[in-house]
C-alpha cells in the first residue's frame, strides 16, 4: 500500500490506497517510517498519494485501537523533519488528520486546487501529535492554527497558499513533474552547499541584542 522507488538521488514515496482514501495503517506508517530513515542517504525526497486524496489520517478501525495515539506518528514526521536532503510533500488531494504531520514536517508543500486541509482531533477527543502544532505555527502563525485545530475548520487549497500552509498550487498532470523539476535542481548542486543551505535556512533568526553585538563589532 505504499509504493517506493529511488530514481538516482531523488527517492518517491506514493501512499496507494485510494480505495481507503489513502488511511494509514500502522504497517503502512511503519514503512513509510524506514524508509525515511534510510532516505538520510537521498539528495531529495517527494512523499505523494494516488488518487483524489492524499491522506484522510488514520485508517479509522486501527485508530480506535489505539493507532490515533501511537508514537509512530512522531517518529515518521521526525524522519522527514531529520533528512539532509530536500523534502517535498507533493499533495494529490486532501490532507486531513495525523497525515497532516508528514505534510507539515516537509520542507515544502505543492498541491493541485482540490485539495482541503483540516485536522479534527479535538471534535474526536484527541490531541494533535506533539510536533504538529509547533510546526504548523511556524509555517502559518498561532492564531490560524488554532482556526484549524480548535475552530476545526477545513481550508481550501487557495486559503493554505495564502497563509503559507503549501507553498505552490499546480494542476494535477504538473504535480509530480513540478516536484522533480524542484528537487532535480537540488541535486544539480553539490551536496555540501545544499545541505549547508537547508541548515542556514532552519537557523534561529539572530535576536536584537546579537544584532546589536554584531554591529558595535
Amino acid at each position: 500500500m505504499i509504493e517506493f522507488s529511488r530514481d538516482g538521488d531523488i527517492w518517491t514515496a506514493t501512499i496507494n490506497r485510494p480505495e481507503k482514501a489513502n488511511s494509514l495503517t500502522h504497517e503502512m506508517l511503519v514503512s513509510l517510517s524506514g524508509f525515511m530513515e534510510d532516505a538520510q542517504a537521498a539528495r531529495a525526497v517527494i512523499l505523494t498519494g494516488n488518487g483524489k486524496v492524499f491522506s484522510a489520517g488514520a485508517d479509522l478501525d486501527e485508530a480506535r485501537a489505539g493507532l490515533a495515539t501511537s508514537t509512530i506518528w512522531e517518529r515518521l514526521s521526525g524522519a522527514i523533519a531529520a533528512l539532509p536532503g530536500l523534502s517535498i510533500c507533493a499533495l494529490n488531494g486532501t490532507l486531513a488528520g495525523g497525515a497532516m504531520g508528514m505534510g507539515l514536517a516537509c520542507d515544502m508543500r505543492i498541491a493541485v486546487r482540490s485539495a482541503k486541509f483540516f485536522y479534527p482531533v479535538m471534535k474526536l477527543g484527541f490531541l494533535p501529535q506533539p510536533s504538529d502544532p509547533a510546526r504548523m505555527v511556524a509555517l502559518i502563525g498561532p492564531a490560524r492554527t488554532k482556526m484549524i485545530l480548535m475552530g476545526g475548520q477545513k481550508i481550501t487549497a487557495e486559503e493554505a497558499l495564502m497563509y503559507g500552509l503549501v507553498d505552490r498550487i499546480v494542476e494535477p498532470d504538473a504535480l509530480l513533474e513540478t516536484a522533480h523539476d524542484i528537487a532535480a535542481l537540488t541535486v544539480a548542486a553539490a551536496p555540501e552547499i545544499a545541505n549547508q543551505i537547508k541548515a542556514m535556512c532552519a537557523a534561529e533568526p539572530l535576536s536584537t541584542d546579537d544584532l546589536g553585538a554584531a554591529r558595535i563589532g
